[in-house]
């Protein structure tokens, strides 16, 4: 019974959002996270619009947390060591040994290293049938 009566409790202390505390929270957000200045760029977003640049808001921070983890763990690895006899020697002599540049931009040279996946190669190819620049063969 106690805990019915707290949720009870739980449920008056919640402020019910208002529609206009929907569209201030909406504006805010435009400003805040999006980039956006004006209050007629915030206004003319469809819902929809805002939906989605939210969400790509929320994904640019998760791999900013992840690019920050990442150097993060890289700074440890950098400094690891292994045991050759009884000194500590590190792993990685050279730069090169830990990360090699060149291998990288070629192999992002290399034909194919990029490559969509089936669905989004399908939505593309029906894209570009729709607007009349590929042939029924394709």
């Amino acid at each position: 019974m106690d805990e019915g009566k707290n949720q009870e409790d739980r449920k008056s202390d919640e402020k019910i959002m208002t529609s206009e505390d929907t569209y201030n929270e909406i504006i805010i957000n435009c400003f805040r996270y999006l980039g956006i200045n004006s209050l007629y760029e915030a206004e003319i977003l469809t819902l929809k619009e805002y939906q989605v640049r939210m969400k790509a808001y929320q994904l640019k921070r998760v791999d900013k947390e992840f690019e920050m983890h990442h150097q993060a763990w890289i700074n440890n690895q950098v400094k690891a060591t292994k045991e050759v006899g009884k000194k500590p020697v590190p792993i990685y002599k050279t730069f090169k040994e830990f990360y090699d540049y060149e291998a990288q931009v070629k192999e992002i040279h290399n034909p194919g290293s990029y490559k969509l996946s089936k669905r989004l190669r399908r939505l593309a190819k029906l894209a570009t049938r729709a607007n009349g620049k590929e042939g029924d063969d394709g």
